[in-house]
């Protein structure tokens, strides 16, 4: 069976480290004691609980009957359409599935966004639809959330008894939402494996259960994702293609290039969004971080700091990506070019950047299974709809500039550096005071609760290519609250040297969540404001814009506040 390739190289000033870390993961035997279980390669704390990922592909092809059956259900129950409601781990590997084998009825919900919720029931046909919940604690708000929003259409239309006939439950056993979806006659419930965190569950019942409800041959995926498996068997680092990766990874970033910036092909460009999740939320804690860099311009060889790694991802005959890696690694910085001929391969690389994020985090210091920071941003947004819930309006806040079409909130003291570092206090120049702040070896990341449209996109976009163009500084856009559950572990988590714009607006509808007295607006607001705290108690340079319902117009005025 075919191995996807992978060629890496580094400067010589990493050479020596590498290569005294590859010989001391050799004799210090690390690789056999991952396979053993053996939490005292990380920190000795609950890691072994969270390696359920090893053995999973060889697991689930020993179940590829029963994804088979289920595919034939669908079929012949007629769905036309699919749509997967869930959050970060849950959600982003069947959103890399269905976009990169070209499956145009597979659908994903993963935004608490009013305008996004409407703008996916709009691309559905409801009664034709099989609503896929994806939860590993069964307990996540958005897909609950989601999930009570659609059922109670669906109801509404076949009577309640009918409803789950048209709903899949992906979820831990014994959690709330299996006790849900048995309660209420789901047409199917998966179980996941307690062991496996979110983020590790591409090739478990996460990944497969949507793999094989858009017709993939499961079978075949996992026995080439089995491939790569047996392959990080290898005791020896040089021989590991998940090791190898991994080691370069964690050397590189105990040597200040604490970035990877992403550079996949047309075929795989989606791949970065899952990536983007493993890696971030993965090696982002402690103060320490790997931030990944998706779907960004690429500059001329010669802008870039020594700050970054590049990885080039895409087919072995793609001559651009091999012109791009040979300039980059010509130039002296760290680069990494994997070879992957088809979708069915994707597996692979599932694997591979998993054993090697799980390689780099011992490299690290630091324990690669949890997720502190992610937990304190869902805290935050808790109590803001717990008080919802009890007085009827979300907490009274005061913006420490209202202009130009625009309010902005800052922590107090970055407020006041921000209006002491300009001698006319409008948009323009206090947006241009906190761009100042970006200096060398820090990124920019843009936090945007607003409808993920292609169109909102495209105009961040321009905005983080402005910021990219004027400081070479390492840029990353994330939509709310999608992220919250990937990078934003990185962003809070890290270190200390992002600086943040985040971006909320008000919205022109919204939704209510069915039993509840918050609505999605509500829940989305929240989640804006704890994302926004938990970045302001960790002394972050973040800046809130908050525009009016009209995005369209306010996001054009903003990008041309930006120099």
């Amino acid at each position: 069976m075919t191995l996807n390739t992978i060629k890496t190289s580094f400067p010589d000033d990493l050479r020596e480290q590498i290569e005294n870390e590859t010989a001391n993961w050799n004799t210090e035997g690390k690789i056999k004691r991952i396979w053993q279980k053996d939490a005292t390669v990380w920190q000795n704390e609950d890691e072994a609980d969270w390696l359920g990922w090893l053995d999973i592909a060889g697991e689930e092809l020993a179940r590829a009957s029963q994804y088979k059956a289920f595919h034939a259900d669908i079929e012949a129950a007629g769905f036309k359409d699919i749509l997967l409601m869930g959050m970060g781990g849950s959600s982003l590997c069947p959103e890399v599935l269905g976009i990169t084998f070209g499956k145009e009825n597979f659908h994903i919900l993963d935004s608490t966004v009013p305008a996004r919720i409407k703008a996916v029931e709009a691309m559905i046909d409801i009664d034709n639809t099989l609503f896929i919940v994806a939860s590993k604690s069964g307990s996540t708000l958005e897909p609950n959330c989601f999930l009570q929003y659609f059922f109670d259409i669906v109801a509404s239309r076949k009577g309640r008894e009918n409803a789950g006939k048209q709903f899949v439950a992906i979820t831990d056993p014994g959690s709330k939402l299996e006790k849900i979806a048995k309660d209420d006659s789901f047409r199917h419930i998966f179980s996941g494996k307690p062991s496996i965190g979110g983020r590790f569950s591409a090739l478990s019942a996460f990944g497969m259960t949507a793999a094989a409800s858009m017709g993939i041959d499961v079978a075949g995926f996992l026995t080439h994702s089995e491939t790569m498996t047996q392959a990080c068997r290898a005791e020896k680092v040089e021989e590991n293609p998940g090791a190898e990766l991994g080691v370069l990874l964690g050397v590189c970033q105990k040597n200040g290039r604490d970035k990877i910036t992403l550079i996949p092909s047309a075929e795989f460009y989606d791949l970065g969004a899952w990536l983007e999740q493993l890696i971030a939320e993965s090696t982002g804690k402690h103060g320490v971080a790997i931030i990944p860099v998706d779907r960004e311009p690429l500059e001329d060889v010669s802008v870039y700091g020594s700050d970054r790694v590049f990885a080039f991802i895409g087919p072995n005959d793609d001559a651009n990506l091999d012109a791009q890696y040979n300039e980059f690694s010509t130039f002296g910085h760290p680069s990494i070019r994997i070879g992957i001929d088809s979708a069915d391969m994707l597996g692979q690389e599932f694997f591979r950047w998993e054993f090697a994020t799980a390689v780099a985090g011992s490299i690290m210091g630091i324990n690669p299974f949890n997720q502190p920071d992610v937990e304190s941003a869902k805290v935050e947004a808790r109590k803001l709809t717990d008080e919802y819930e009890t007085e009827g309006k979300l907490p009274d806040e005061t913006p420490f500039f209202k202009g130009d079409g625009f309010e902005l909130f800052a922590p107090p003291d970055y407020a006041a550096k921000l209006t002491a570092a300009v001698t006319e206090r409008n948009a323009e120049s206090l947006l241009a005071a906190h761009f100042d702040t970006i200096g060398s070896g820090d990124y920019f990341a843009l936090l945007a609760f607003i409808e993920m449209s292609s169109e909102n996109e495209d105009r961040l976009q321009a905005i983080r290519e402005k910021i990219l163009r004027s400081t070479h500084a390492a840029t990353c856009l994330g939509f709310g609250p999608r992220f919250l559950h990937s990078t934003g572990q990185a962003y809070k988590g890290g270190g200390g040297n992002g600086v943040f714009l985040q971006i909320t607006a008000d919205d022109a509808s919204d939704i209510a969540v069915p039993g509840q007295k918050y609505t999605f607006g509500v829940v989305k607001d929240a989640q804006a404001r704890g994302d926004y705290q938990v970045l302001a108690d960790r002394g972050r340079r973040v800046l809130r814009v908050h525009l009016s319902a009209d995005i369209e117009k306010s996001l054009e005025r903003l990008l041309s506040m930006i120099g």
